[in-house]
């Protein structure tokens, strides 16, 4: 915003960050219940493969964000932000009530593509209003955190809302409570204005991604950041793709079951993200992470002992738990790691590299449960945890005060 605006236009983009913001939670909730309902109808479409082919179906939904989000973020910088915004909801609602008709695998692929590269072209039009209407440096801070939390409900109130539901309804008609969930953010959205995108000379989208690619491969605690996500993504994945198979084996009834799994996980993602104000006055960033990562390593070896669903949903809390303490300070290591006018390209890189261990992550997690069995997938995955932690602590060996990259 220019200086000199009047305070009552700052109150205006107050109301349309609010209303946004409630569009945010409300998609996000949707995505969480359309996750447990794919699990579902995955599980419906393959049994005991399904593993497998929901773990397929996350990487392609990695994939899409990967390929698309830097070409959309590229073609939308002309397009009126609003009605594009709504348009990517009503895709995604579309997309949606057609999922519990897909009759095949390669349905459900293709579908999920479509939904995600809905989502893809929404979230970097939504991060880049976000600033617009919130200049102050101080209010953008809050909204990031904010913004945190309302990813982290995703994997926490969704799954309880879906298991809430799955009492009155069946497994397909979550898809439908999925569309209404954007029908309503499209409908907030709607009700306000929004800044026009205003084309800026100066660095194309190739050179401001390569700027924070650059840092990460330069800087010590931005490498060691990278790290802390391969650990999260490694437990993340195997809590995701696999629950919907490890509690039909241990629970009766397996939809209800899965939600609480997945609820479960999120509510211990949530625990380490609302704590990490407090810890970080104590501890130091750095410390914080590693105990996040050793948590998810000896969490993941743990599970290959678990007999039942009692010994696999503490497991799933420390899981979340520690994923949540090994990367949500990744904003305070990027805030150190740049000048202001950079601190866009390492968010951007930050995404993308987390995203890629997701991509990477998700289907070695489906495919190794369906090939070697669940026990060896625990090993597999929380050596490869142990190894990334082990490589962050020494990639950032010390505490050395910030530098700029």
């Amino acid at each position: 915003m220019a200086e000199g605006v009047e305070p009552s236009l700052r109150v205006t983009d107050r109301r349309a960050y609010y209303h946004l913001f409630a569009s945010q939670v409300l998609a996000l909730l949707a995505t969480g219940i359309a996750t447990v309902a794919l699990a579902l109808l995955s599980y419906d479409l393959a049994g005991a493969d399904a593993g497998a082919v929901f773990g397929t179906a996350l990487a392609i939904k990695m994939a899409a964000y990967i390929l698309i989000s830097p070409v959309a973020a590229a073609l939308t910088s002309r397009l009126p932000r609003r009605s594009l915004l709504i348009a990517m909801d009503g895709l995604r609602a579309a997309v949606a009530l057609t999922m519990p008709f897909a009759a095949s695998v390669w349905q459900i692929y293709f579908l999920i593509f479509v939904f995600q590269a809905a989502s893809a072209v929404f979230t970097p039009v939504f991060q880049a209003t976000i600033p617009e209407l919130l200049p102050e440096e101080a209010d953008y801070a809050g909204a990031l955190a904010r913004a945190r939390l309302a990813y982290e409900l995703e994997g926490t109130a969704s799954p309880v809302l879906a298991a809430a539901l799955l009492l009155v309804v069946e497994g397909p008609a979550l898809f439908v409570g999925t569309a209404i969930g954007f029908v309503i953010s499209a409908a907030l959205i709607l009700r306000v204005a929004l800044p026009q995108p205003v084309p800026r000379p100066g660095r194309g989208v190739r050179e401001r991604l390569a700027v924070g690619f650059r840092a990460f491969a330069t800087t010590p605690r931005l490498r060691a950041l990278a790290a802390f996500g391969v650990v999260s993504a490694l437990g993340t994945a195997m809590v995701v793709v696999n629950t919907v198979v490890l509690v039909n084996v241990r629970a009766a009834d397996h939809d209800r079951a899965t939600a609480i799994g997945l609820a479960t996980f999120g509510l211990g993602s949530v625990i380490g993200t609302l704590a990490m104000p407090w810890l970080l006055t104590r501890r130091r960033e750095r410390n914080v992470m590693l105990t996040g990562a050793l948590l998810v390593a000896l969490s993941l070896v743990a599970g290959t002992a678990v007999q039942g669903l009692r010994a696999l949903l503490p497991l799933w809390f420390l899981i979340g738990l520690g994923a949540a303490l090994a990367t949500t300070p990744y904003g305070i290591l990027i805030q150190r790691s740049a000048a202001r006018e950079d601190k866009p390209s390492l968010y951007a890189a930050q995404f993308a590299l987390s995203t890629l261990a997701l991509l990477l992550a998700y289907p070695l997690a489906g495919w190794l449960g369906v090939e070697a069995g669940f026990a060896a997938t625990f090993a597999t995955l929380g050596v490869l945890a142990a190894l990334s932690g082990l490589g962050a602590a020494w990639i950032w060996r010390g505490d050395p005060k910030p530098e700029r990259a």
